[in-house]
């Protein structure tokens, strides 16, 4: 279980206060998968961080009670001049995991070949989003943490890969994907939700969330 009581955040713009949340209430529950439909400079990341912990909130309390995914992407837990096998040990250890497992599943899963000894420094954006999706994926949490949907990458294999993997980790984890757009959401979500103005409207599908998306976009 992921829970939002009253959570409140913003930030001064130098100009203005920008708010992301005010005074947000919601819960997801293991098996209820949601989708959060937020329009570009709405707070989309600032959101998910959040949820992972990497942010707080001015007020309000967030709970979790359940294993939660650092976002899908995010580098802050990696560092650069290492080799992703040396990140892939050292966060497995973090997380009092195998480290001989965890690193042959990311070198298994991002089949960067001999890369993956190289310093993370070394990659392109592309390689290091696949490293990155490959380690979340090693970590086994029961919500997974996703903003904007699945990497994009030009390979066919390591898309149908993630893509099979996902869909079987689907079947006992929960996810909370973060979009712009409503078809990123289609494949995962339960229930879904619109973050607008702060204000966070949730709906029990994502064609009822469609509808106030598309209202306030085209408005």
């Amino acid at each position: 279980m992921l829970e939002f009581d009253n959570v409140s955040k913003s930030f001064w713009t130098g100009s203005h206060r920008k708010v992301i949340l005010d005074q947000a209430s919601f819960r997801v529950d293991l098996g209820q998968s949601l989708g959060i439909l937020a329009p570009n400079g709405t707070g989309k990341t600032t959101l998910i961080r959040m949820m992972a912990g990497l942010e707080k909130p001015d007020e309000g309390e967030i709970r979790k009670t359940s294993r939660v995914s650092f976002p899908l992407g995010f580098m802050g837990g990696v560092v650069t001049k290492h080799s992703a096998m040396e990140n892939s040990r050292f966060i497995a250890r973090l997380y009092g995991l195998d480290p001989d497992y965890v690193e042959a599943y990311c070198r298994w899963l991002c089949d960067l070949g001999e890369y993956f000894d190289q310093p993370l420094g070394t990659y392109s954006s592309g390689m290091r989003g696949r490293f990155t999706f490959s380690l979340m994926l090693a970590l086994d949490f029961d919500i997974y943490l996703v903003d904007e949907g699945m990497p994009l990458n030009t390979d066919a294999e390591f898309n149908q890969k993630i893509g099979d993997i996902m869909a079987e980790r689907m079947r006992t984890s929960t996810m909370i994907i973060v979009s712009h757009q409503a078809e990123t959401l289609e494949k995962f979500a339960n229930q879904a939700a619109v973050l607008k103005n702060g204000v966070l409207h949730m709906f029990d599908t994502l064609e009822e969330a469609k509808q106030l998306y598309d209202y306030e976009t085209q408005s």
